[in-house]
């Protein structure tokens, strides 16, 4: 017998509101049973559960998201997630293509936007 994981779950302010930045990240609905408010959040599709808490983070993170776009450029995707909300913690990408960006949600959890599938056969 084994285990599987049925979400990754991450701590937040406010679980609806941080859910709905990775819905659009995504493009993955946020379940039909969340609303503002809600002490949790799911984006089922993504395994993702957001919990409310009431403590602020203390500590970096010792577990991000890798995310790799799938219609559109490394670039693009960085765009797109800047305008969202997301904010550049870091800029690892390189002069020749490869490398990545670290971005960090609304609420400070950082994230890496990797080279899409195609930029990486392209190299």
């Amino acid at each position: 017998m084994t285990s599987a994981i049925r979400h990754v779950t991450i701590k937040s302010s406010d679980a609806y509101s941080l859910g709905s930045f990775w819905s659009e990240v995504l493009g993955e609905p946020l379940h039909e049973d969340d609303h503002p408010g809600d002490e949790e959040a799911l984006i089922e599709g993504a395994g993702l559960l957001f919990v409310t808490v009431p403590e602020a983070e203390s500590q970096k993170s010792r577990i991000h998201v890798d995310i790799q776009p799938q219609d559109r450029t490394r670039e693009e995707e960085v765009e797109r997630l800047l305008a969202l909300g997301a904010t550049l913690v870091d800029d690892r990408r390189r002069p020749d293509g490869t490398g990545w960006a670290v971005l960090a949600d609304p609420e400070g959890n950082e994230f890496c936007v990797e080279r899409s599938a195609g930029e990486r056969a392209a190299a």
